[in-house]
């Protein structure tokens, strides 16, 4: 229900006839004066999306005849009505709102390239191209108010928070506080303009829901200003604790106070000389750092007869008002280090933070206590993550457009700058058969089918800014990955922390990877390679055969890599076929690769699947583990969700575990 559109659907469809589609694709809109309603049942939605990747895919020539489009029409409605994959929440929301009803509104700033003419194009309709991609990196300029600066990424960014996606963007351009402008004064620095994208993310609810907006913060570790950026969310931290502990024992004393102004009578009761009970709640307030100006204004205000205060109290609720009053709360917050970076910890070397307007050094620190405050502030807080340039950037698929600087906000898309990229997962333990074996056949299936969906909706789409439609266009980036390992070990009854569970679980995502891959060498044979390919043909190659090389087992022979991969453990895949399978994708992927190159330039994430994993009602979400048999999903905008883990009495019966002893434990 979360997905369903709640309003602006038409009760009564016509046709729209097109030339060259068939009639079953044809798109629909309101029939003349009828009733506008929303969307009521589950069917719905999954025609509104199966019909706009066909309708999409005809169109780009993707289905050799009419007959593959319908089948890929049937096995995707099939594969969402059953749970056995999903795409990003962003899908849900906006695809198919003007195929499938005619919905439309005015344009947003959005572009798109047109697929027929290869030509940047503005969106004149909203809804027309839809916004399906989840995962955006966008950069930033050095720049307050120009194209492409600070303040034109606020706009970007809630061009995508408004159509349920999310974005990252890699801030260390911009110069620290007390570097000099160009109009003789001080910057105030990257830490103020940080804290006001951070309130206008906060402002938006990301797809018109209650969702919060998904953003992510990545700085340098050589910026000026990276200590108080490290530090951010743990002071803000502290000032939750200050404003929970400060205002209920403000609370409590300033009701003390004027309680024991009524404690006697007479004319000094309102004095501490001439009562007691007074002066001790007074002594006892200020012992606690009760403000002096309140303490006299309660005692005016017990002179006015009222007997009690209402003086607001906070919660470390993270809805609640404490969390609402302090900076950095909408953002993910991660520090970019890399390998000469933790080679100075490691020695315990100095560090340079280095200016950005002259490259001059600022200051210089110890490597290992900047890596200490790193270390201390995650762990009050949980930010800041880390981020490791050196061997991101090792397996590039595409260095000639650039460095890879930033990740989408849940950091599992790691590409260039001004890019987009739209995900789906697939529901692991739907692969499972009833004698406990996994449904490789079906699982590569699955793959391919989802590897052309998330390739249309390249296709289809629309994006927030000019360069990032053009580059998108070019780059053709997917984000195609699973959820639920955990559900799928524990079914298994084995520990998701063990040599077997590790191995599983890296056969299945090889696996994964390479039919990916392969798929995309094939429609690159049918539709030609990404357009940047060639100029990043042997560095894709590269990083391609130290896939199939990990995939295979070995230890050596990596090119051009500073830290080896821990190749996949097939000795403890517990089904030899799954390993097996993995290794010929990716002798696939290597012989279709060099023979037509490639459709996309990634093909493969595992991202978080918070929602969609509830949607698929997956045990466990992404490649996480379980950490309680029964949750409570705290929900955005208030409520509750209960989820209880389905996988325990298969995973004790798997263990040997009687049908009594099961029924006890579980009852």
């Amino acid at each position: 229900q979360k997905y369903f559109r709640k309003a602006g659907v038409p009760a009564e469809l016509n046709p729209v006839k097109e030339k060259d589609v068939p009639e079953w694709l044809w798109r629909r809109q309101a029939a003349k004066g009828t009733e506008m309603v929303g969307e009521d049942d589950s069917r719905q939605v999954f025609d509104r999306l199966a019909g706009t990747w066909a309708y999409w895919g005809w169109k780009g020539g993707y289905f050799d005849q009419e007959a593959d489009g319908r089948a890929f029409f049937d096995e995707m409605r099939h594969m969402l009505a059953t749970q056995v994959g999903a795409p990003n929440s962003p899908q849900w929301f906006n695809t198919g709102l003007h195929w499938a009803y005619g919905v439309a509104g005015p344009a947003q700033g959005h572009h798109y390239v047109d697929h027929e003419t290869g030509k940047l194009t503005r969106s004149t309709n909203a809804y027309e191209h839809p916004q399906p991609h989840a995962c955006f990196i966008q950069s930033v300029d050095d720049d307050l108010v120009n194209e492409n600066g600070i303040m034109d990424l606020w706009v970007r960014e809630a061009r995508l928070f408004k159509f349920g996606s999310g974005t990252g963007s890699n801030f260390s351009q911009l110069r620290g506080a007390g570097e000099s402008l160009s109009g003789g004064g001080k910057s105030s620095g990257l830490m103020s303009f940080l804290k006001i994208g951070d309130r206008a993310a906060g402002a938006i609810k990301s797809g018109g829901t209650t969702r919060r907006a998904a953003k992510m913060v990545v700085v340098d570790a050589d910026h000026p200003d990276i200590e108080a950026f490290v530090n951010w969310k743990a002071v803000e931290e502290q000032k939750v604790a200050a404003l929970v502990s400060g205002s209920q024992l403000t609370s409590k004393h300033l009701n003390a106070v004027i309680k024991a102004c009524h404690a006697v009578t007479g004319d000094g009761r309102f004095t501490p000389n001439d009562n007691p009970a007074l002066k001790k709640s007074i002594i006892e307030a200020r012992k606690c750092l009760i403000p002096e100006n309140f303490i006299q204004r309660v005692i005016e205000f017990a002179k006015q007869g009222y007997d009690a205060i209402d003086f607001p109290t906070y919660t470390t609720d993270w809805d609640g008002e404490a969390y609402l009053t302090v900076s950095g709360q909408n953002a993910n917050n991660t520090v970019r280090v890399t390998d000469e970076f933790l080679r100075s910890v490691e020695e315990n070397g100095d560090w340079d933070l280095i200016r950005r307007t002259d490259g001059d050094v600022s200051e210089t620190i110890k490597a290992r206590e900047l890596w200490d405050q790193i270390a201390m502030a995650a762990w009050q807080s949980a930010d800041p993550g880390l981020q490791y340039h050196s061997t991101i950037n090792d397996w590039h698929t595409c260095p000639a457009g650039g460095e890879i600087h930033a990740s989408n906000p849940c950091s599992e898309y790691m590409f260039l700058d001004d890019t987009a990229c739209n995900l789906a997962s697939l529901n692991l333990l739907t692969f499972r058969h009833e004698d406990r074996r996994f449904d490789i056949e079906g699982f590569e299936h699955a793959v391919r089918l989802w590897t052309m969906v998330l390739e249309i909706s390249v296709q289809m789409a629309q994006f927030p800014s000019k360069e990032i439609a053009q580059l998108s266009y070019e780059y053709r980036t997917l984000g195609l990955g699973y959820a639920n390992i955990g559900g799928l070990l524990m079914a298994s009854g084995l520990p998701y922390d063990s040599e077997q569970g590790r191995a599983l679980c890296g056969a299945i995502t090889a696996l994964l990877t390479g039919v990916s891959y392969a798929t995309s060498a094939e429609m690159a044979g049918a539709m030609g390679s990404f357009p940047r390919y060639d100029d990043n043909a042997s560095s894709m190659l590269r990083v391609m055969r130290n896939h199939r090389r990990a995939a295979h087992g070995e230890s050596g022979g990596y090119e051009g890599l500073a830290t080896l991969p821990v190749p996949l453990d097939i000795a403890n895949v517990p089904e030899e076929g799954i390993a097996a399978a993995a290794a010929k994708a990716w002798d696939r992927v290597i012989e279709l690769g060099e023979q037509n190159g490639f459709r996309n330039a990634q093909s493969s994430v595992i991202a978080p699947t918070g929602t969609i994993g509830l949607l698929m009602d997956c045990d466990t979400t992404g490649i996480e583990p379980d950490f309680a048999i029964v949750k409570f999903k705290k929900l955005a905008g208030g409520g509750y969700f209960r989820i209880i883990n389905r996988s325990v009495p298969e995973a004790l019966e798997v263990l040997g575990y009687s049908e009594d002893e099961i029924k006890a434990i579980i009852t």
